[in-house]
């Protein structure tokens, strides 16, 4: 059965020094401030659209390889998982730098690091953002 999440934003003014709000509408969980200077500079408590595909990434990573790891007969204890997105105004995004560090009783670190790449490859938020030429996944067993 297919889903559907939705996220509304409202915006006023310009790019530079306009201002918005991003709402989470299907859970309700939140509705956060976006603006440029939080995008292209320091945050100050203001979101951006990379910091929630950050989010979603990280999320989607860690849910695919625990699915994977789980479909090996493997219990992961703990994921940690970390997205870094990259922003260069005039380019877009030109990078995401995924981080985990897992617990997996049992697990070589052989099979951990196929198991991470292939989760890499196949997370439905991976797939989506394809088109950043440079995703990179670091890996650690603990």
């Amino acid at each position: 059965m297919a889903t559907t999440r939705t996220a509304k934003t409202h915006w006023e003014g310009n790019l530079l020094e306009g201002k918005g709000t991003v709402a989470l509408e299907s859970s309700k969980v939140g509705t956060y401030d976006v603006n440029w200077p939080a995008r292209a500079e320091q945050p100050n408590g203001v979101t951006s659209p990379e910091e929630l595909i950050a989010a979603a990434h990280s999320s989607c990573y860690s849910m695919a390889f625990s699915h994977g790891l789980a479909g090996k007969g493997y219990t992961v204890e703990a994921l940690d998982t970390q997205a870094d997105v990259t922003f260069q105004p005039g380019e877009g995004i030109t990078g995401i730098a995924l981080t985990v560090k897992a617990r997996v009783p049992g697990l070589s670190e052989e099979d951990f690091q196929a198991a991470a790449q292939d989760a890499k490859a196949n997370c439905p938020v991976s797939q989506a953002l394809a088109g950043v030429k440079n995703i990179t996944l670091a890996a650690e067993l603990i």
